[in-house]
């Protein structure tokens, strides 16, 4: 749920909405739609399938995956699959701990502050202060 929600804010623009999430089969945890309704940007969250990444890189004008796994192993995966364009979808995730750390600051309800400078995210969670440095590699098909 954090890694879903730092997608949404940092891929922040007009149209962004979260979708059904997981429980959904063919839509990502976050998308955004043009005032015609076309996808403009697939956001996927934690480490989906190969096939997924391909449908949405041909649907969307960008595509881009937040992780709060392993990047190298997430990676690994897709390893020799055909995935759409893969050199354009950024792989992104946090130092290891960052996701775990605000989750644990989480309660019933919440006030939060994010912002980015080159590259590192601060983080506050009711109070808790966070950063992480926003790592980002290619997808490579």
């Amino acid at each position: 749920m954090v890694t879903r929600l730092l997608a949404y804010c940092l891929e922040h623009e007009e149209g962004i909405a979260f979708t059904a999430g997981i429980s959904s089969v063919d839509e990502p945890a976050v998308l955004v739609r043009d005032l015609t309704g076309r996808v403009t940007a697939w956001i996927e969250v934690g480490a989906p399938d190969a096939s997924r990444l391909h449908f949405g890189s041909k649907l969307a004008d960008r595509t881009v995956v937040y992780t709060h796994r392993d990047p190298a192993k997430v990676a690994l995966q897709w390893a020799g699959k055909t995935i759409h364009e893969a050199d354009r979808i950024p792989l992104r995730s946090f130092d290891p701990g960052f996701i775990d750390g605000a989750a644990g600051a989480l309660e019933r309800r919440n006030t939060l502050t994010v912002s980015v400078t080159e590259r590192q995210l601060y983080l506050e969670i009711n109070g808790v202060h966070l950063s992480s440095a926003l790592h980002e590699q290619p997808v490579h098909g």
